[in-house]
């Protein structure tokens, strides 16, 4: 993607279901566990690079020891610092009790992260929120194991405002808005609750106080906490928790908004945001990996009971995040792997009738890094049309040809080149505008001598646009330095026209190229008049209930046609100087959802939100963006 956005979380489940001592004498380590847990959170490091945090509960840990351990970082190579610190302590273990290495009981009692129910997380901060305190796994501990929990997730709740007065009104004194707290506070009260409807009834059964907490562990409904515990939940997440007790879930949201994978057998069960991540840990099949369905959870007794149980009644759309295949998620999942190709092969048509079928005298190329597999669907594409037309000709021509037009025929292939070269990681020091535009330019280099000057036009793949800067400001400047007659950036996403709120860093209309080209195309029309009506419009649609509030931005949009606003966005990230002329191709919806017809989350390029609280969110936006107000919408 030329312009960076912030990726969403990944998560990370691990859960022991033998012995400790199983894992030494079959794999020849007690620490298969964490190692495990290691591998998928080092497989998904594209998650997130603003936190790591990883979290251990042990079971049946002698009244006096501690069972529950955190550990979070906030540090540039957070997952490798946690890591070695655990490892260090291990080392340390190891050479001073070398003789005691085969007791996994004595090395569980020394070592704080060898348990058998572990929890990562890889956060990736929206809005410049950063910190250790930020990180997840977030807690909540008390005495009794049943009410301790630790709690991470890839999700953004939308109604925070609502949540808030909810457990205000729940008797709580929640100290701040965010998603996590509250989140975090609603499970907490919940469990407390089930908590202490068990204990009064134990109690009521004429059990010792010390003979409840047992009772209590065997007879724990999570389903019954989860229920109660997401109702009211307007948002896309995929939770993980784990309590003192040893219980431990996974849960997705009831729209699929969110990925999640699991897998389970005998010795062990792991989810994850991605099953590739799984697929390396345990060296599985693509088959082996499930997805967790929608508003399911994924849920593991403290005596190893595995379950999976809807906990919504009512089923709802599924619509998974297509950001996700499209550039999120890693291309090495075999379905993403194939969508992406899709996506890219989908844009063959319309590439072809840019450049007038002339391919002689056109370069094809990509934006690196994540452009490339949609690239490559291109090609095949384009290839595709060369051996239908090679075919044509052969079938008319029969007898007629000779060798030196047979050797024209097979010689046309695409010319396919990289050209434009990821240099550097920007540095940010530079504050002065002109000196940092100047940086900016840089952070994309290009290989020289790929096109004939004042000749060629060039073809560029890229995964999506979304604010048009980097090309404005680096790419389309360097390739314009090679001198091709034209430039057409292709984007194998519909145009984004619409605030993200369900785990993406998209939150502000006005840095939208789409939006901006709409104002341009309202002001070249003589109707920003509008805008104001919108206004007033998105004012009184934030007085209505929650869950009627509609979307009233699209009617802006409706206004032009998909290549009015091609034209115009063109227009708005050519760079002054430019020599070249520069068209801007997107993906269709039609064509994208024929690509992943299984992951319908289009809320960005349509603005068809699934849940009421995106319709709030994109009203808010625009109200954002109408009074100048620099700041998210939910």
């Amino acid at each position: 993607m030329s312009d960076p956005i912030k990726h969403e979380c990944g998560l990370a489940f691990v859960r022991l279901l033998k012995p400790l001592d199983f894992y030494t004498q079959k794999y020849g380590t007690p620490f298969y566990g964490i190692n495990k847990l290691y591998l998928m959170m080092q497989k998904q490091h594209n998650r997130g690079q603003d936190g790591v945090g990883i979290a251990s509960v042990k079971l049946y840990p002698r009244v006096g020891d501690k069972y529950m351990y955190r550990r979070r970082s906030s540090s540039t190579d957070g997952l490798k610092d946690i890591f070695a610190k655990i490892h260090s302590k291990i080392q340390n273990v190891k050479e001073k009790h070398e003789d005691l290495l085969h007791e996994t009981e004595y090395l569980k009692s020394k070592l704080n992260f060898l348990g058998e129910v572990m929890l990562g997380h890889l956060r990736y901060g929206t809005h410049g929120k950063s910190g250790v305190e930020f990180c997840h796994p977030v807690k909540r501990i008390n005495n009794w194991m049943t009410r301790s929990l630790f709690l991470a997730g890839n999700f953004n709740l939308t109604n925070v405002d609502e949540l808030f007065d909810l457990l205000v009104n729940l008797g709580q004194h929640p100290i701040e808005k965010s998603d996590t707290t509250l989140m975090l506070e609603k499970f907490g009260h919940f469990l407390d609750q089930h908590v202490q409807e068990m204990y009064d009834y134990f109690k009521h059964e004429g059990y010792a106080k010390a003979a409840i907490t047992p009772k209590i562990i065997d007879a724990l409904d999570l389903l019954k906490v989860i229920k109660r515990s997401t109702a009211g939940f307007d948002g896309g997440y995929t939770i993980g928790g784990m309590l003192g007790s040893g219980d431990a879930f996974v849960l997705r949201d009831p729209n699929g908004i969110r990925p999640a994978y699991y897998y389970a057998n005998d010795e062990i069960v792991v989810a994850a945001s991605e099953r590739p991540a799984i697929q390396a840990a345990l060296n599985l099949k693509h088959s082996e990996v499930s997805e967790l369905p929608p508003a399911h959870a994924l849920m593991v007794k403290r005596n190893g009971d595995v379950s999976i149980e809807a906990f919504v009644k009512v089923p709802k759309p599924k619509t998974a995040c297509s950001f996700e295949r499209i550039y999120f998620s890693r291309g090495s999942d075999k379905e993403i792997y194939r969508e992406r190709i899709a996506l890219g092969n989908l844009l063959t048509t319309p590439v072809l009738e840019a450049v007038n079928y002339d391919l002689e005298n056109t370069v094809f190329s990509y934006i690196p890094n994540t452009a490339e597999i949609s690239f490559y669907g291109m090609l095949r594409g384009v290839e595709d049309y060369i051996n239908q037309k090679r075919k044509k000709i052969i079938l008319q021509a029969k007898e007629e040809l000779d060798e030196a037009t047979l050797e024209q025929l097979f010689s046309l292939r695409p010319r396919a080149e990289k050209i434009p070269v990821k240099d550097y990681k920007l540095r940010t020091f530079i504050t002065e505008d002109a000196l940092r535009d100047e940086l900016v330019s840089h952070v994309y280099d290009i290989t020289y001598g790929t096109i004939r000057r004042n000749v060629d036009t060039l073809v560029v793949v890229d995964d999506s646009i979304v604010r048009g800067t980097t090309l404005q400001k680096s790419i389309l400047a360097i390739l314009d330095r090679l001198d091709p007659v034209k430039i057409i950036v292709v984007s194998s996403a519909p145009q984004i026209r619409y605030p993200d709120c369900y785990g993406i860093d998209m939150s502000k209309l006005g840095d939208f190229v789409a939006f901006k080209a709409l104002i341009k195309l309202l002001e070249k029309n003589n109707q920003e008049y509008l805008l104001e009506n919108t206004y007033h419009t998105c004012l009184s649609e934030l007085k209505k209930p929650f869950s009627e509030v509609e979307n009233k931005v699209k009617p802006l949009y409706d206004l032009f046609s998909d290549e009015q606003l091609n034209e115009a966005i063109a227009e708005i990230v050519r760079p002054q100087n430019c020599k070249a002329a520069v068209q801007v191709i997107f993906q269709s919806v039609e064509n994208l959802h024929q690509a992943m017809p299984e992951h319908r989350g289009d809320w960005y390029f349509t603005g068809n939100y699934p849940t009421p609280g995106g319709n709030k969110v994109v009203n808010k936006a625009f109200i954002n963006y109408y009074e100048k107000v620099n700041e998210r919408a939910y």
